[in-house]
């Protein structure tokens, strides 16, 4: 068996680690900065989606540079713009200032999170990719238990000045950690035109795409429906990240042992039966066995779509394929949010979580009908002859 734990993949994953971890350290406390700058609600809507937009409209292009250039430089240039963006919230004083910031921030987030996401994938054997995949999603997972916490604790006892730096100083370790990885840089030599859009991938990114809408529901609306069954929310996402993170492990072995597909049919479908209960729950029984239902089906189908889009992809579009995931998985989340929004002012929560189980429906329809088609077909990514993707 090809070896997985090698030390550029243990490296980029703790690299992944500390840099979502900076993120999530701002993500709670942000708007209370916006409201200390004299912001408004809209602004502090306004702080979020403008650092989304931008990292949704530079990803494809730092998918492309990746292929084109190489990975390392495309992440070195995101991880020293984050850092220094990071830096820079101390300086800003104004709202204006405050937006524009945000959205260089984003556009820094794109570059650093494709290349380093490429990066991994073309250290992890192709054999074993699913559970590749599964590992490396933990540090995300890790992160969002993290950062978020962190940084409540580092503003409520300390300031904004102490929780910017501390931000600044996580967002370093990834930069240094992806400069001892030691991966080799190799500029694509044949010269072809700079791909922002790959066709082969549009069928995995649909089901990506329609598979977060739900969660887009489910992380924005959980919190307002649970108080009201006499369940409580943190309750809810706690289970779902130990669901979550004891699944992914197991799934990516059994996607690279089974296949993609034996994997993530049976996983839309315990997704898509998670958001059934939480349509039904009345309790808090309810609401937990949701959360377990949801966190096994989302943990287990999400890296196994990843390793099926690098599958998919030529070898040498890896950063396309890391790019197109994550914004079918951004997009779906956003979209989500404001969709299901619209359903929960018109037909209240539990009508939110039945819309979001219809959509995974109709992720599971996709891929049955289209993309496990394309995954069986010989001249697939691993088939296509195309070697020596650039780091």
């Amino acid at each position: 068996m090809e070896r997985l734990w090698t030390k550029p993949y243990i490296l980029l994953t703790l690299a992944m680690l500390f840099l979502f971890t900076g993120f999530y350290v701002l993500l709670p406390t942000l708007p209370h900065y916006v409201k200390e700058l004299g912001g408004s609600e809209t602004d502090v809507g306004l702080a979020a989606g403008v650092f989304t937009l931008a990292a949704v409209l530079f990803r494809p292009l730092a998918g492309a540079w990746a292929d084109r250039y190489g990975r390392l430089p495309v992440a070195l240039l995101g991880l020293i713009g984050f850092v220094v963006s990071m830096a820079l919230y101390d300086i800003v004083k104004g709202i204006a200032a405050l937006m524009a910031l945000r959205f260089i921030h984003g556009v820094f987030w794109s570059l650093s999170t494709t290349a380093i996401g490429t990066l991994v994938t073309d250290v992890v054997p192709s054999s074993r990719r699913g559970e590749g995949m599964g590992w490396f999603g933990l540090a995300i997972t890790l992160a969002m238990a993290i950062g978020p916490m962190a940084g409540t604790r580092i503003w409520e006892q300390f300031s904004f000045r102490h929780l910017f730096l501390a931000a600044a100083v996580l967002s370093v370790v990834p930069l240094l950690l992806t400069l001892v990885a030691r991966v080799p840089f190799r500029r694509k030599e044949e010269k072809e035109r700079l791909r922002l859009f790959d066709q082969s991938l549009l069928s995995v990114t649909a089901v990506i795409f329609l598979m977060t809408v739900s969660y887009g529901g489910v992380t924005t609306f959980v919190p307002l429906f649970a108080p009201q069954v006499g369940a409580d929310p943190g309750m809810f996402f706690l289970v779902y990240a130990v669901a979550l993170t004891a699944v992914r492990p197991v799934a990516g072995r059994l996607a690279d042992r089974l296949g993609e597909g034996a994997v993530i049919v049976p996983a839309l479908a315990v997704t898509v039966a998670g958001l059934f209960v939480l349509y039904l729950a009345g309790g808090e029984a309810g609401v937990l066995v949701s959360a377990a239902l949801y966190g096994f089906g989302f943990g287990a189908a999400q890296p196994a779509l990843q390793a099926a889009a690098l599958r998919i992809a030529r070898p040498d579009r890896r950063g396309l394929a890391t790019a197109s995931f994550m914004i079918a998985f951004d997009l779906g989340i956003g979209i989500g949010s404001i969709l299901l929004g619209w359903v929960s002012q018109f037909a209240g929560y539990p009508a939110v979580f039945a819309s979001g189980g219809g959509f995974v429906a109709a992720a599971l329809l996709v891929f049955a009908a289209w993309v496990r088609r394309r995954l069986s077909l010989p001249a697939s990514a691993e088939a296509s002859g195309h070697t020596g993707a650039p780091r």
